[in-house]
């Protein structure tokens, strides 16, 4: 549809105006399921350190339900720029509590208070989980749209960061022996 608009008398300007807006890349099928996988397990993982945040107890709690809260922050933004890219293509991202319940890879969280050290071991679970998910579609994701891997590398190296963070507590430092009796000595 074309209309003529007059600025002034002795101007006019040709305007086409579009029915909508929905020109541009498109996702393809294939790459909206791959987003879509990302996504529910982005915004399980939100749900499940905000659960472990809120119910943890034990050794160490402030430094973890603190850390907890940053975990959480990575996967809202995740969750929301992955959801946004999928709009930006076209694509209609489904977070419904239904359809992240029943598609997210996660494990489910246990109920109730948990100890912190059991809740670290979970939480690396989940975010292991949610990377490995986006590692699993990367490739896929790459040949079809470039763009939508940067996304995805952004958000494999936080939460791997985050998985460091929250898993070092129970580390112990490798060759400990070694050490000792070289101090020792």
């Amino acid at each position: 549809m074309t209309s003529t608009i007059s600025p002034s008398k002795s101007q006019s300007v040709q305007v086409t105006s579009f029915q909508n807006a929905e020109g541009g890349f498109k996702a393809s099928a294939a790459l909206a399921r791959d987003l879509e996988r990302v996504l529910v397990d982005l915004i399980a993982l939100q749900l499940v350190a905000k659960q472990a945040h809120w119910n943890i107890v034990g050794a160490n709690f402030r430094d973890l339900h603190l850390n907890l809260d940053e975990v959480v922050a990575v996967a809202r933004r995740g969750s929301d720029e992955v959801a946004e890219r999928m709009r930006a293509l076209h694509a209609t991202p489904d977070g419904r509590p239904s359809t992240v319940a029943g598609a997210t890879a996660i494990p489910d969280f246990p109920p109730g208070e948990i100890d912190t050290h059991d809740a670290i071991n979970l939480i690396v679970v989940a975010i292991d989980t949610t990377v490995a998910s986006m590692r699993e579609v990367h490739d896929s994701v790459d040949s079809d749209d470039p763009t939508s891997a940067d996304i995805l590398h952004d958000y494999i190296a936080a939460l791997e960061q985050q998985a460091w963070f929250v898993g070092a507590e129970l580390r112990h430092p490798k060759n400990t022996k070694a050490r000792s009796s070289s101090a020792a000595s």
